[in-house]
């Protein structure tokens, strides 16, 4: 294919988009582009995460007398249950487009490749070997205490657990929701380990990979692994259903990969590509301070000044914001020296 034709690509060779980031049109009343948005909504990401879900609840628990009692069997289980799932996901993404190079750069925000850079700021000098051991041995483990948690209160009937014949109208509701909710926790977590404190000793592993690739999309400190995945939590705090909560968890552990695939488009054959997604978090790890959220299902960064839509306006609005913080910045130093 022929990125030229839907983006620009600098002299650096960094490519980017032609079209400008849009929110949820019913936010700005653009109920003709309803039809459109709503199928990108379903299709294909979200139709995965339910599918994924539907193996998980069909064929890959264990039983729900067995989740009764916590022991390391199905605890370990369930480990290597979405241990696998990653692997297959992340692993199989990074080998045929960063690895073997399927298509190039074709569509690639930046034309590096996380390999060609070594830096001392990761494991072992390298973002991919740091990105899988954290991933691994960070957030995968923190992701299944989650589901740990979550199966071991609906199997001993400590969470309100309703039936999909008796309650499908709400959970159909709670499953459209899922995703609404998803964006929401993860502005407001991400907001907060933004804070200089929180930055400098947790969130600052996940943006050491400015140059984001599959591997990092779950490459996190322990503390943000753990707020990361708490998202599902909450469904054991309203009535709700298992295949809900385990939904819920499914769009944060295997759909983090939306943001850091680092390509607009994966060319799955020459005619025939798989969008991404990924524009929005991509500008929030190259420029750190914008697109805290999704990529405007709920506009929460356009509510608080903080929406990048890639566009040039965009890019100044951002510059003068940078600018007001720095004066604010120097005269409160300005305000100390004065007082000593």
């Amino acid at each position: 294919m022929d990125d030229t034709q839907f983006g620009t690509r600098s002299k650096r060779g960094d490519w980017s988009p032609d079209a400008r980031l849009e929110v949820a049109p019913f936010w700005t009343g653009q109920w003709g582009r309803m039809g459109r948005f709503l199928l990108g909504f379903l299709w294909p990401w979200n139709a995965f995460h339910l599918a994924v879900t539907a193996l998980y609840m069909g064929v890959l628990l264990p039983d729900w007398e067995v989740m009764k009692t916590l022991s390391w069997g199905w605890v370990l289980y369930l480990y290597a249950v979405n241990a696998a799932g990653i692997l297959l996901l992340y692993g199989g993404i990074e080998l045929v487009y960063y690895t073997c190079r399927k298509q190039g750069t074709r569509f690639k925000y930046n034309h590096r490749f996380p390999s060609e850079s070594p830096s001392d700021v990761f494991w072992f000098r390298s973002q991919n070997l740091d990105n899988v051991l954290r991933t691994f041995f960070v957030s995968v483990p923190l992701w299944t205490l989650v589901l740990v948690v979550i199966l071991w209160a609906y199997a001993n009937s400590w969470a309100s657990w309703l039936r999909w014949d008796e309650h499908w109208l709400w959970l159909v509701a709670l499953m459209l929701w899922a995703p609404f909710w998803h964006e929401i926790h993860f502005f407001a977590i991400h907001r907060l380990i933004h804070t200089p404190f929180l930055y400098k000793w947790v969130h600052s592993v996940h943006h050491n990979s400015i140059n984001p690739s599959p591997w990092s999309s779950l490459s996190m400190h322990p503390v943000e692994g753990f707020i990361y995945h708490a998202v599902a939590l909450w469904h054991l705090l309203i009535p709700s259903n298992p295949f809900c909560a385990v939904f819920q968890l499914n769009l944060a552990a295997y759909g983090a990969i939306n943001g850091h695939i680092g390509f607009d488009r994966l060319e799955l054959t020459d005619t025939v590509p798989l969008e991404s997604h990924a524009y929005a978090h991509y500008l929030h790890h190259k420029y750190f301070e914008v697109n805290y959220g999704g990529d405007g299902l709920v506009p929460l960064d356009q509510w608080f000044g903080s929406w990048h839509d890639g566009s040039k306006e965009a890019d100044e609005a951002m510059k003068a914001r940078f600018r007001k913080k720095k004066e604010r910045a120097a005269a409160r130093r300005s305000a100390r020296e004065a007082e000593r």
